[in-house]
């Protein structure tokens, strides 16, 4: 088992301040009246400071996580194995990719090795660039080749370096969203100090690098950003389509670099929607997103070999339904609040209807059956009767698609990001219900007298979309903790919008009786600054002593087994094992696998359920049988899987493997009635007795604390 050790020697309402008034400097034709000089220097002078503090908090970030990884596993002093192991499960397959490429002999055969790859899956020839998201490694590995540094930065370095500038564009982008939201650059800061403080909760970039989330959600970000400015009105033409290419060009980025980024994107489509009905946001502007969103989407699904799995999702089903619903029913939008209503219902009921068939029809002709275990362990999670699918229930005992835990909020309190949160986010959804009812009852097309429009509650289309945004992901966040790094860094922005927003005090003064445009100002800059002097006080002490913690990498099982593997077995031997090991051995080995972590493939999930039998009640001859179909030549058995006790009984991988089997559970406690004893014992505990039985199909050659390795009779 891996173990950290201490070292032996010595982390809205509407904007305000910054932007013209949408009200007094605009013309009948809708054309922005130019401000006095003065002010226009001083914008100037804002943005600038703005910028310069932006890029600044970005690049401390990044210094910030590059130091943490440095200082918790020594890496820089730690052996080239111990580096490589420190990549876990299917951070280290995605790494390999990287390897791969840059001791290629040329980039024309790394690139043909994972177009036709016949080593991370035996007897089997993949295209990697069709099955996995492995393009950022491709472009990496490349721009290494190409750039002359070879001599001064190792090629590791090279990728963890990229993956923490990153960071960098990650939280700009947030800072810049939230800048574009509440008109003042002390709302980023704020934000981006809320990102940094509670660091725990919105990223893990730092101990699992290469993961494709850490590659994806800064474009994420940056197309929040743009889709934030594509939302603000009186924008001239040139900056509309400025500000669309931002988004389609964020959106394909965020698309090519993670697998998961259909469903991420039909939450953002469903606020889209949720939006559009409510009469939110400009038509004209949501059907471009819903465009973009697609072609993205296709351009994405060109480049990885026509992915069957990127046509048959639901966001393409989705979107072209919403789009074919709304030419169908063109007087959308017209008529009284009932009329409306009505109106919305069988909008919504014909937009599901129509991408329920649409995704049926496609998938039926593509035959995909790639992602059917997410919609199995969705069914199994949300309650929709009990399962004893084994690629669901995997997922489902697996702590980080549960439910997000209690004391994450105690954290994010700590730092009052959630109070405030919880604050900003009352206000505007009671504002969000008011502009909806008015917007549905048709009274927005009645002309009010300038005194009552002074009090009539506004909700600007960005801070609608921020609202709406936050809420589903939240929503995602609360059901999947896994989830929770696209809600909390959101959440930061969300927050800081609406502390700095000059328009959500002068909301609350108001209902206060207490408003004054002087006393307005002098709250909207005092409450952040004093939040962010409490954060200060409070944390600085604290990611001092983080950043002075000073530890060690320490796994001497794992470099044990990886150093035995390379020196005392063929280069074209084949290992069978637990997925997340077997990423590990063809990082550090480079030797053939039976099966790898990355489970979007039905072929993929039927092999490892078959190999993972080594942990079940099965017979050795049927164990044998079963690892050389699949041209095992050694087996590599975990003493932490066979006898875990990190999950409780029905959750520990041998219980799924029992109930699979239809065998009962070992231990004290129930069993589902139809589930009868096997007449073999768990093989991963009987193959140590060295039996007759056992020796003549499986030799031990290898074995330490943690791992125990067999060679595999050849015979029939």
């Amino acid at each position: 088992m891996t173990t950290i050790r201490q070292r032996r020697v010595g982390k809205g309402i509407e904007a305000a301040e910054d932007q013209p008034s949408e009200e007094t400097n605009v013309k009948p034709d809708g054309k922005i009246l130019p401000g006095p000089p003065g002010g226009k220097l001083w914008n100037i002078l804002s943005i600038t400071v703005g910028g310069i503090v932006a890029i600044s908090l970005g690049l401390l970030t990044s210094v910030y996580v590059a130091t943490l990884h440095e200082n918790d596993l020594w890496f820089s002093n730690i052996k080239e194995v111990e580096r490589e192991i420190s990549f876990r499960t299917e951070c280290g397959l995605y790494y390999s990719y990287y390897k791969q490429m840059v001791q290629a002999a040329s980039i024309q055969q790394g690139l043909h090795g994972l177009v036709y790859d016949n080593k991370t899956e035996s007897v089997r020839t993949i295209n990697i660039l069709e099955r996995m998201n492995v393009y950022q490694e491709v472009f990496l590995s490349i721009l290494y080749r190409i750039l002359p540094i070879q001599q001064y930065l190792e090629p590791v370095y090279f990728y963890i370096y990229t993956l923490f500038g990153l960071q960098a564009v990650y939280v700009i982008a947030l800072y810049v969203t939230s800048w574009l939201l509440s008109g003042t650059w002390l709302s980023g800061l704020l934000a981006a100090c809320w990102y940094i403080t509670n660091r725990v909760d919105t990223t893990r970039v730092e101990f699992t690098i290469p993961l494709r989330e850490n590659w994806a959600l800064p474009f994420f970000a940056v197309q929040i950003a743009a889709i934030t400015y594509l939302l603000r009105t009186h924008l001239q033409p040139a900056q509309e389509r400025l500000a669309l290419m931002a988004v389609f060009i964020a959106t394909f980025l965020f698309s090519l670099t993670w697998q998961f980024n259909q469903f991420m994107m039909l939450i953002q489509a469903l606020a889209l929607f949720i939006l559009d009905c409510l009469d939110m946001l400009p038509t004209a502007k949501v059907t471009w997103l819903y465009i973009i969103q697609i072609s993205g989407l296709l351009v994405v699904c060109v480049l990885q070999f026509f992915n069957s799995m990127i046509l048959g999702s639901l966001l393409i089903s989705f979107n072209v339904s919403v789009l074919i619903a709304r030419t169908i029913q063109k007087n959308l939008k017209k008529g009284g609040l009932l009329s409306r209503l009505g109106k919305l219902i069988l909008h919504v009921l014909l937009v599901l209807c129509l991408t329920i068939l649409i995704n049926k029809f496609i998938k039926k002709i593509l035959n995909l059956e790639s992602d059917e275990h997410i919609f199995k362990f969705l069914k199994a999670k949300f309650g929709f009767g009990a399962t004893r699918d084994f690629d669901a229930n995997l997922y489902l005992c697996e702590e980080a698609f549960g439910l997000l835990p209690l004391n994450t909020f105690s954290r994010l309190s700590s730092t009052l990001l959630f109070y405030v949160y919880g604050f900003v986010l009352f206000l505007l959804t009671v504002a969000a219900v008011i502009v909806a009812f008015r917007n549905l009852s048709g009274s927005n097309q009645v002309h009010f007298k300038e005194k009552k429009e002074e009090y009539t509650v506004t909700l600007k289309p960005d801070a609608a979309y921020s609202l709406v945004h936050t809420v589903l992901f939240g929503c995602l966040a609360l059901s999947t903790m896994r989830m929770k790094y696209l809600w909390t860094s959101h959440m930061c922005v969300f927050a800081s919008f609406g502390l700095c927003s000059a328009e959500v005090w002068k909301l609350i003064l108001k209902c206060l009786h207490l408003y004054t445009s002087q006393r307005t100002q002098v709250i909207k800059y005092s409450i952040p600054i004093i939040t962010l002097l409490y954060i200060s006080f409070k944390f600085w002490p604290g990611i001092m002593d983080e950043l002075s913690e000073l530890r060690e990498f320490y796994d001497p099982d794992t470099v044990e087994l990886m150093n035995w593997i390379k020196s005392n077995t063929p280069n074209t031997a084949v290992f069978a094992g637990s997925m997340q090991l077997l990423a590990g051995v063809k990082l550090c080995t480079g030797r053939t696998l039976t099966n790898h972590p990355h489970y979007e493939d039905k072929n993929l999930r039927e092999r490892t359920k078959q190999i993972y039998q080594i942990y079940a009640k099965r017979s050795p001859g049927e164990v044998h049988g079963i690892l050389r179909s699949f041209g095992t030549d050694y087996v590599i058995l975990e003493d932490s899987i066979c006898y875990e006790r990190r999950h409780s009984r029905g959750c520990r991988l041998r219980d799924l493997l029992d109930v699979a089997n239809g065998h009962i559970m070992d231990g004290l406690g129930e069993n589902e009635p139809d589930l009868k004893p096997s007449l073999y014992p768990r093989f991963c505990e009987e193959i140590k007795k060295n039996l007759p039985s056992y020796t003549m199909h499986f030799t031990r050659v290898f074995q330490n604390k943690t791992f125990h390795v067999y060679k595999l009779a050849k015979h029939k």
